[in-house]
């Protein structure tokens, strides 16, 4: 267990944003120009150049259009040089490493929504409350590193992603209406996909077995399990057996209590009409 909560360095991020706004430079662009030629705003752009925005993958082909194939060439080995743990704490970056390579990936939630779920509106009131405050460039990375890591859903299609949510997460309204808006239908877009499924823990359940607690679980690469928990600013890593088999005893249980992923949906769908 660690107590640094320090995110990690951006240096990747300003790099590849030095690169994009030299190529861009050398066009002869301005920020203004440049951006609705590759499809985004201008402030998208300015906060790439600064390091403040992880670049979308579909950046490199939308600037070959523009820059040219040799330019496009250059940013995208700019582009492989980017990590996803950028703004990760430091006691996160070890289950990151896991979470990357995981064959299965387990996770209930009773606190807040799990962050590979959650809508960048989510994301930034997450960090709006965070204490101690964080600085603007600490808060920007933090939200690039979470939306960075979301890009696991769609790029590793064959690990299966399983999450268990407490109701009470999406009825306490966390952000204000509108980010629960976004939250509920960001979730019925996720659960569309085929590795992805939700389910609902109901806000009257007599027989739960969550109670000690937030857990994840994970399959490596080699078939292995391990448990991972954490709480204020620290986490744990689980990697005995028996406790780890005792985490997927009661992870395995809490899903045959939790609502199934279609009456998950149905109830997705009745609260989000209801707003």
């Amino acid at each position: 267990m660690t107590k640094d909560s320090e995110p990690e360095s951006s240096e990747s991020l300003k790099t590849f944003g030095a690169v994009l706004k030299a190529l861009r430079d050398e066009a002869g662009l301005t920020q203004e120009q440049f951006a609705p030629r590759v499809r985004y705003s201008a402030t998208y752009v300015a906060k790439m150049e600064q390091g403040r925005r992880f670049p979308p993958k579909e950046l490199i082909p939308r600037t070959e259009e523009v820059l040219g194939a040799p330019a496009a060439r250059v940013l995208g080995a700019a582009y492989r040089t980017l990590t996803r743990k950028v703004g990760l704490a430091s006691w996160f970056l070890r289950w990151a490493g896991i979470e990357e390579e995981a064959a299965s990936l387990l996770t209930y939630e009773c606190a807040v929504i799990p962050g590979l779920l959650q809508p960048e509106p989510y994301i930034r009131a997450v960090f709006d409350r965070y204490l101690p405050h964080i600085s603007e460039e600490q808060y920007e990375q933090q939200v690039v590193a979470r939306l960075a890591r979301q890009r696991l859903l769609k790029e590793r299609p064959n690990t299966s992603f399983c999450f268990t949510i407490e109701q009470a997460l999406l009825e306490r309204h966390f952000g204000g209406l509108e980010v629960t808006k976004a939250l509920l239908d960001h979730l019925l877009e996720q659960r569309r996909r085929r590795n992805v499924e939700i389910q609902i823990m109901p806000l009257r359940q007599e027989d739960h077995s969550g109670f000690e607690g937030p857990m994840c679980l994970a399959e490596t690469a080699d078939h292995r399990w391990v448990g991972y928990v954490e709480a204020h600013d620290s986490s744990v890593l689980i990697t005995e057996p028996k406790a780890v088999s005792a985490m997927l005893q009661r992870y395995g249980k809490l899903r045959s209590q939790a609502l199934s992923p279609q009456d998950t949906t149905s109830l997705l769908e009745r609260m989000r009409g209801a707003l």
